[in-house]
C-alpha cells in the first residue's frame, strides 16, 4: 500500500470507523501513526491502542471511545499541516481548539504531543492535527 499521507489516512480511517459506530479499526503501522494514536488515547478521544506485529509493516489497532448515549467522543478530527504545504508554529502561537475544548496534536523536537504539552514544554513545531 503507498500512501502519499500516512497521518490523513490515520485520521480518516477514526472518522470513518466512528461513523459507522465500530468498537475498533486497524491503521498500516509507522511509528509517527502509533505516536499519534498514543496523544489521542492520553488525551481521553480513544480507548485503547495497541501494535499488531503482523505483516510487513504491522498494524495498530486503535479502540474507539464512545459516550454513554452512543455518540462518538471525537465531534470532529482535522489535517491541518499537508505534505504539500507544511504548518510549522512557535509555542505562542499555538492554536486553541474550540476555545481549549479540542486539542492540536504537534510533532516537536521532543516528540509527538498534545499542543499545551508542547507549550509547558516551551517548544513549537509542525502543526498536525485538530480533535474535537
Amino acid at each position: 500500500m503507498n500512501l502519499t499521507d500516512p497521518i490523513a489516512d490515520l485520521l480518516t480511517r477514526i472518522r470513518n470507523a466512528q461513523q459507522a459506530r465500530h468498537k475498533t479499526t486497524r491503521i498500516p503501522g509507522s511509528k509517527i501513526n502509533l505516536a499519534i494514536s498514543k496523544v489521542l488515547r492520553d488525551s481521553g478521544y480513544l480507548t485503547d491502542v495497541a501494535w499488531l506485529d503482523e505483516g510487513p509493516q504491522g498494524w495498530i489497532e486503535v479502540t474507539l471511545k464512545y459516550t454513554p448515549a452512543g455518540e462518538p467522543v471525537i465531534r470532529g478530527i482535522k489535517r491541518e499541516s499537508k505534505p504539500g504545504q507544511r504548518r510549522y508554529v512557535k509555542k505562542k502561537d499555538i492554536p486553541q481548539v474550540l476555545n481549549g475544548l479540542g486539542i492540536t496534536v504537534l510533532s516537536t523536537s521532543k516528540g509527538v504531543m498534545t499542543g499545551a504539552a508542547a507549550a509547558q514544554a516551551s517548544t513549537g513545531g509542525e502543526l498536525l492535527a485538530s480533535v474535537w
